[in-house]
Order: structure tokens, then sequence, then C-alpha cells
């Protein structure tokens, strides 16, 4: 079987441009910016089951579009993961607005974007949900490769 003909299916390997826009068209997120395609693995767990089921099939040089709903795309926001900080625990020279996004040192040394949902006297509320969560999307994909991992 030659990879030209390979669709895509579990256990495969995909590397994709795609376009990611919201229900009113609005641009939210594209590879083609940076011109660097997503590179994904089937069956791995982090793409949710519908998203798999929108890329089965699909071969080299393929386009689609297609909507996923916010269970299918980002998830719901989930309220744990907003957070009420003090303002003292920002340093001077940061400025602390509603709608920022602010890079958040982890212990493991990676940064978690925030986003700044309000500020009220000393306390500061901070979104770590994903900014797409609860968004309905229209992926918009190009297969660019496909190539069959080894079980």
């Amino acid at each position: 079987m030659t990879t030209e003909s390979l669709a895509i299916g579990d256990n495969c390997e995909v590397i994709l441009h795609f376009d990611l826009k919201l229900e009113d068209g609005s641009a939210a997120d594209s590879t083609r910016v940076n011109n660097k395609p997503a590179k994904m693995v089937m069956g791995d767990g982090s793409l949710t089951k519908n998203f798999e089921d929108c890329l089965r099939g699909l071969k080299i040089g393929d386009k689609k579009a297609f909507e996923l709903n916010a269970d299918d795309a980002f998830g719901m926001p989930n309220p744990d993961n907003v957070y009420h900080v003090d303002r003292s625990k920002f340093t001077a020279d940061t400025p602390v607005e509603e709608g920022m996004i602010i890079a958040f040192a982890q212990p493991d040394g990676s940064e978690l974007p925030g986003v700044i949902r309000s500020v009220a006297g000393h306390s500061v509320t901070v979104d770590f949900n994903h900014p797409l969560a609860g968004q309905n999307l229209v992926f918009d994909v190009e297969i660019i490769d496909v190539k069959q991992l080894k079980a």
C-alpha cells in the first residue's frame, strides 16, 4: 500500500493544516499563519472521538470543513479552573487588566496561560480554562501527510 492511498484510521500519524473559526465565521486559530502544520496521532487520546471520526477516511490532499460542538472541541468551561488571586501576588510592573492573558509559572517550570476575568479591589479573578472552551467551532482541514504507525 503506498502512502498516497493511505486513508486516516487508527494508529495513524496525521500532519495537517487547519483553520479554526468560531460559529460567526471569525478566525480563532490557524496553522497557516506561521506555515507550521499540526501533527496528531489517531487513538492516542489527545483528540475527542468525534474529532477523530471527522478525520477518518481522509487522504493526503483532502480538504474538509466540519463543525464540532464545544464538548468535542475544547470542552465546556470548568468552574474549578477559575481562581481568585490576591493582587499582591502580581509584581508592581505587571498591569492587571480585564481580558489580559498572563503566563503563570508552574512548579515543573512550564507556563500556564490564564485570562484575567475581573479585578475588584485586592481580588483578581483568573480563568485557566482554554480560551475556546464552551465554543462551538468550525475546523477547516487540509491533510498534508498520513503515516501508519507500527503497533
